[in-house]
């Protein structure tokens, strides 16, 4: 998603206590950084503006987690969402931290040190073209690098609007040896598939008529 430059971005994240702007500093040490260290630690990948883990991480103070986008105007908007949502609970942003960095290189920032229990990612870029396909968050030079800091009973939470992204995916990650746990071609016509909080993009899109793909995997 494109989004305008904001100049209030920056220096709104470089004020906030749960935001890191060297997250290369914590490899290896994500769970120090955190009020209580032993809960469980779980990621989102490419978070947007925040409507997802938000809700998410207010709703579970029983977990730790992290969010990374690569847009500084995004991850300003995830900040803002963040304190309104935490806001509106009466809740500490104590079991929360965002990041800015390239997830193409996700393995400078986390190590197996951080042993990773949960990755969700949704609806990322489908990079349709074949040549672009390595981009893909799912792909199979992406799940390589996840493996390298994920726990061994690790699950990654998939959702996509994309038929070609989805079908893909199971082969990627069959190919890295994952196992599919459950599965969906039609994700808002499940009961009790998952605790599903919609994103932005996901309204979008079933209002639009297109039905939403989901998947659990686990090593």
């Amino acid at each position: 998603m494109r989004i305008r430059y904001k100049k209030w971005a920056r220096p709104e994240l470089e004020a906030s206590p749960f935001y890191v702007d060297n997250p290369e500093t914590k490899r290896g040490n994500w769970k120090d950084c955190f009020k209580n260290p032993s809960l469980p630690l779980y990621l989102e990948l490419g978070c947007g503006k925040g409507n997802f883990i938000s809700e998410m991480a207010s709703n579970h103070k029983e977990i730790n987690f992290i969010a990374i986008d690569l847009i500084d105007a995004m991850l300003g908007l995830a900040k803002r969402n963040i304190e309104k949502k935490y806001n509106e609970k009466d809740l500490d942003i104590d079991n929360l931290y965002i990041t800015r960095f390239d997830i193409e290189r996700i393995n400078l920032i986390f190590s197996k040190e951080d042993k990773i229990d949960r990755i969700y990612i949704n609806f990322c870029n489908p990079w349709p073209r074949g040549k672009h396909h390595k981009k893909r968050l799912t792909h199979i030079k992406q799940l390589q690098k996840y493996k390298e800091f994920i726990k061994p009973s690790a699950e990654i939470y998939f959702k996509t609007d994309d038929d070609n992204l989805y079908f893909d995916s199971l082969e990627y990650f069959k190919q890295e040896g994952f196992e599919v746990v459950k599965k969906t071609e039609d994700l808002h016509n499940e009961t009790d598939f998952w605790e599903n909080i919609e994103t932005e993009h996901e309204k979008m899109f079933s209002s639009q008529g297109i039905k939403i793909k989901a998947a659990i995997f686990s090593l």
